[in-house]
């Protein structure tokens, strides 16, 4: 079979190759994504021979010679070219010890290197030599699994995931984002190997991970990572969200199919990685919170805030930013249930000001994941609340454009009130600062810097204080 390569860097190979009479063949992804028609600019070459003296050659022939970094270790070279990056490997194979997914690593020949990959539509190779130029080179069907969007690997699946544990994320990740399924042998490989991913470092998981989050629809991923327990080595909170526990004939949702569900509504409307974490964890809380009494029923209550509370520790441990990406979700997962709250009430203008003071410049998404949250069987409940929420957020639209709370600052700081009381730090300063704040939030006083001034003066004198300086 042969397929058309476009790029001027596949006759550039070809051309130095025959030069140095050594073998080369494009592998792996970039083969694979080519016959899905899918855009990819990473392209692994297998080289018989030195892979990193083919890489110099090429990298001089190239705009700007960009630098080669060589992996001796490994055996490999990197060029990075405009937006292009290519990856030069000997054709090698490898064996494993049982305590790690570090391979010992040999020579070998294009079969020996097919073998050793991950799944048979990974194993695809074009060759790049003028015997062959473009031929497909598919020795375990790789094609034929395309075509039935079928994950598998080339041997016996133990054997490939015993060797290299992570390669069972990377099934899952595949049959995220390709939407394919994975082939019964393969998938009872996984599960009866789940406990190897132990030896994995979570920098790697968390990578994998990701990217099944980021799929578009990444409930599919996540079902998978549950099914064959792989979740329980590195995200036990979230697999103590799934179950439904009923007393007095009252049952609750299964809040591991609702996170699911919440979380494939955010996929279809954000690609924001983090809004995406944020549907993950928003009621990650709720098996620590769960209480039934005959009154209520099943209540969860303060789920939100236990749950920001966790953010932190689940990001720790599962190695992502714990940084401004970290605080935005512990902030999403605060603040989740505030809109929602606002639809079963009337709405007032000192609620909608404390959301957006509280929310900033993510009250949009805040908006979009309590949209996103609202999932039931009952069509006419969820259009009433989605309806209701639009009510909501056409008055967040109103009070912003009249009092200009979104990430407001009161127009006296805290500096201007100990000057003008002639204090210094002190509890009577932060009683007037927050007195200050709730004034306006809840429109007892203009958002203005007379009016506020005027207020502070008042409350500092309810409080004994005397003005020392005031112009």
């Amino acid at each position: 079979m042969k397929t058309a390569l476009g790029h001027e860097i596949f006759q550039l190979v070809r051309e130095i190759s025959r030069t140095m009479d050594m073998k080369v063949y494009v592998v792996g992804g970039y083969v694979r994504d080519h016959l899905l028609d899918r855009p990819c600019t990473d392209v692994d070459f297998v080289c018989i021979g030195d892979a990193s003296v083919l890489a110099e050659k090429i990298s001089e022939r190239l705009p700007g010679k960009p630098k080669v970094s060589i992996f001796k270790n490994f055996g490999t070279a990197h060029i990075h070219s405009s937006d292009w990056d290519f990856e030069f490997v000997g054709a090698r194979k490898e064996s494993y010890r049982s305590d790690s997914r570090k391979p010992d690593v040999e020579p070998g020949s294009l079969e020996d290197d097919q073998l050793r990959r991950d799944f048979t539509i990974n194993a695809l190779a074009i060759s790049l030599n003028d015997n062959d130029y473009g031929v497909l080179i598919d020795p375990f069907g790789g094609v034929k699994d395309l075509e039935n969007g079928m994950i598998r690997t080339p041997t016996d699946p133990d054997i490939t995931f015993s060797d290299d544990p992570l390669r069972m994320m990377r099934a899952i990740r595949f049959a995220c984002q390709l939407g394919f399924h994975i082939d019964e042998n393969t998938y009872a490989g996984i599960r009866r190997q789940a406990e190897r991913i132990e030896i994995v470092s979570t920098e790697r998981i968390k990578d994998e991970l990701n990217k099944i989050v980021a799929a578009p629809k990444p409930s599919i991923g996540f079902k998978l990572l549950f099914n064959t327990h792989l979740l329980d080595h590195f995200f036990p909170e979230m697999v103590e969200l799934q179950g439904v526990e009923e007393r007095n004939g009252i049952g609750h949702k299964d809040n591991f199919y609702h996170t699911l569900q919440v979380l494939d509504n955010v996929a279809e409307l954000s690609d924001n990685l983090w809004l995406r974490w944020s549907a993950i964890m928003h009621d990650i809380a709720k098996p620590r919170t769960k209480d039934f009494n005959d009154k209520d029923g099943w209540t969860f209550h303060g789920h939100e805030f236990v749950g920001s509370k966790m953010v932190k520790r689940i990001f720790r441990r599962l190695k992502l930013p714990l940084n401004e990406h970290m605080k935005y979700v512990e902030k999403m997962v605060l603040l989740h249930l505030r809109p929602i709250a606002l639809t079963k009430e009337v709405v007032t203008d000192s609620a909608v000001r404390r959301l957006l003071f509280d929310a900033g410049d993510d009250i949009d998404d805040l908006l979009l994941l309590s949209r996103c949250d609202i999932t039931s069987k009952n069509e006419r409940k969820v259009k009433y609340y989605l309806q209701n929420l639009d009510k909501v957020q056409q008055k967040i639209i109103d009070v912003e454009e009249r009092d200009r709370v979104r990430n407001f600052q009161p127009p006296v700081t805290g500096d201007e009130i100990m000057e003008l009381f002639g204090l210094k730090p002190s509890r009577e300063i932060g009683i007037i600062k927050n007195s200050l704040k709730d004034a306006i939030l809840e429109g007892i006083i203009p958002n203005n810097r007379e009016e506020a001034l005027k207020f502070a003066i008042e409350r500092g004198r309810e409080l004994g204080l005397k003005v020392v300086n005031y112009s």
